[in-house]
Order: structure tokens, then C-alpha cells, then sequence
């Protein structure tokens, strides 16, 4: 079962092109620092703005990268079912770990459409899969039902849930009857009571600047140890608020360039940070111990 951090990876990019060297140096760094595993080409990768070779070429440089050392969860998400399946059978045969597939955007298909979408990927690939429910992006929810529908199929593992209701992880584990399917957090600043209701961990944003203090957060929940929780709650919660201070990952590749990880740059139709929100950056990374 997948539990613990994970890192949703950035993609570093320099004067419009990924950046291999950083994105390799980038991934050392967080299993240097102890995190659960990784996600490449999700929605922190931009994986929605590459082509097809760039997006083949970064998983294979981060499958490569980490040589086996952590499990590694490709994005293979979209609104196109044909497509998401052939992402899904690229991603297996190159040997990612499992498939983050989320919630197909903009088509706003019903519980059923969703069910069928994730049924049809399912019996076309055999990588595991984890769903991605995140409402305030695509338009549309995976219902608690629906959810416990799905996990009866037998490579459907987990859900990565980033919807702003507490007792969703609740809810997802009394309605699944899977004993090892994981419920993994979408959202950063909310993990200690997402964890407190059954949670099995995070897919990171902040991770990509604060590895170690992220990974420690969760190895001091799972010793139940909770003074150390409660110290890194209290030092990490400006970090996760300022990631999201405008739209990931423009917050993220910004703070990942202060630490040497590419130039800050996002593909359109994003933008890079405004000189406002680059000054809030700045300071909660020196407040963190982050920067000097």
C-alpha cells in the first residue's frame, strides 16, 4: 500500500526547456531526504503543456533517477479515456510503480461516465492505479459511492482526495471495503487532521522545498510522537500557504529556483509569480529556515 510523503514533482525549466540536470538533482534531493515515493507529470509537472516526447522523455529521466530506490507514481491523467489509456500502457511499460489518473476536466461527466472511465483504463492496462479527485480544477467530484464502487476493482489501490471537507477520509474508509487501499491528501496544510480521520499520507506540493521537514512530519505521526508533530505543523503551515499564494505550480517552480532547481518559469497559460508574491515566498523560506 502506498502511505507516507510523496512528492509531486515540479519540473524544472530553463529558458523554456526542461531542465534534465535540475529535475535529476531534484529527485536525489528528496530521496536524499527521506520522502515515501514520488509523482512525475502531474498537475505540479505541467504534464497538461509537454508533448508527447517531453512527457515520455521525464518519466523516463525520473524512473531512471531513482532506479527503484522509491516507488514512482506517473501521471497519466486527462479528459480523453483513449488517451489516458495509452498514457497508462506507456507508463507501465517503461515500469512506473502505479498510475495517478485523475478525474477527466472540463467533459464533467456523472458518477457513471466516472465510473466507466476508470473501469475502461483499468481492464486496458495493468499498473496499478490511484485516482485524483481535485473539484476545484476539474469541475467535477468522485462521490464517496463511487469511489467505494471502483475499489472493488482489483488494481484500483487508492485515492489521492484534495477536497476541502475533513471527514472525507472518514467517509472513503468506511465506505471501501479494501483493507490496504490508500488514502492520500491532496492538500498540504491540512494533513495532521486528514491523517487524524484515516488518512495513509500526502502527494506534496511543499515537499519539493522542505523534504526532509516534510518527510519528519510524517515519520513523527506514524511514531506517535507528538510534540515533534505538532513543532512541524506549526513551522510548515506558512510554506503550504504560501505554495498556493496563486496557481500551482507557478508558487512552487519559483521557491524550487531560490534553491537552484530550474529558472521559476511556468508554460502558458500560466504566468511566472508576480513581484508581490515572489517577496511572500522569499520571506516564509527565510522564515522557515529554508534560506539563510
Amino acid at each position: 500500500m502506498f502511505k507516507g510523503l510523496y512528492t509531486a514533482l515540479i519540473t524544472p525549466f530553463n529558458q523554456g526547456e526542461i531542465d534534465a540536470e535540475a529535475f535529476c538533482r531534484l529527485i536525489e534531493f528528496q530521496i536524499a531526504a527521506g520522502v515515501n515515493g514520488l509523482v512525475v507529470c502531474g498537475t505540479t509537472g505541467e504534464s497538461a503543456v509537454m508533448t508527447a516526447e517531453e512527457y515520455g522523455r521525464t518519466i523516463e529521466l525520473c524512473l531512471q533517477t531513482a532506479a527503484g530506490r522509491v516507488p514512482v507514481i506517473v501521471g497519466t491523467g486527462g479528459n480523453n479515456t483513449a488517451r489516458v489509456i495509452e498514457n497508462t500502457q506507456l507508463a507501465q511499460k517503461m515500469g512506473a510503480d502505479a498510475a495517478l489518473i485523475v478525474t477527466p476536466y472540463y467533459n464533467k461527466p456523472m458518477q457513471q461516465g466516472l465510473f466507466e472511465h476508470y473501469r475502461t483504463v483499468h481492464e486496458a492496462c495493468s499498473l496499478p492505479i490511484i485516482l485524483y479527485n481535485v473539484p476545484g480544477r476539474t469541475g467535477v467530484n468522485l462521490s464517496v459511492e463511487t469511489i467505494a464502487q471502483l475499489a472493488q476493482l482489483p488494481r484500483i489501490v487508492g485515492i489521492k482526495d484534495a477536497v476541502p471537507d475533513i471527514m472525507r477520509p472518514l467517509k472513503i474508509r468506511t465506505a471501501v471495503e479494501k483493507q490496504d487501499f490508500a488514502v492520500l491528501s491532496g492538500e498540504d496544510a491540512s494533513i495532521i487532521a486528514f491523517l487524524a480521520h484515516g488518512g495513509d499520507g500526502c502527494i506534496s506540493v511543499s515537499a519539493n522545498i522542505a523534504p526532509a521537514l516534510c518527510a519528519g512530519l510524517h515519520r513523527a505521526w506514524q511514531d506517535k510522537n507528538w510534540a515533534e508533530v505538532e513543532r512541524l505543523r506549526d513551522l510548515l503551515w506558512p510554506l503550504h500557504e504560501v505554495m498556493f499564494i496563486e496557481t500551482n505550480p507557478s508558487p512552487v517552480k519559483y521557491a524550487a529556483s531560490l534553491l537552484g532547481y530550474g529558472d521559476g518559469t511556468v508554460r502558458l497559460p500560466l504566468c511566472t509569480l508576480s513581484e508581490h508574491s515572489k517577496e511572500a515566498v522569499q520571506a516564509v523560506l527565510h522564515s522557515v529556515g529554508i534560506m539563510g
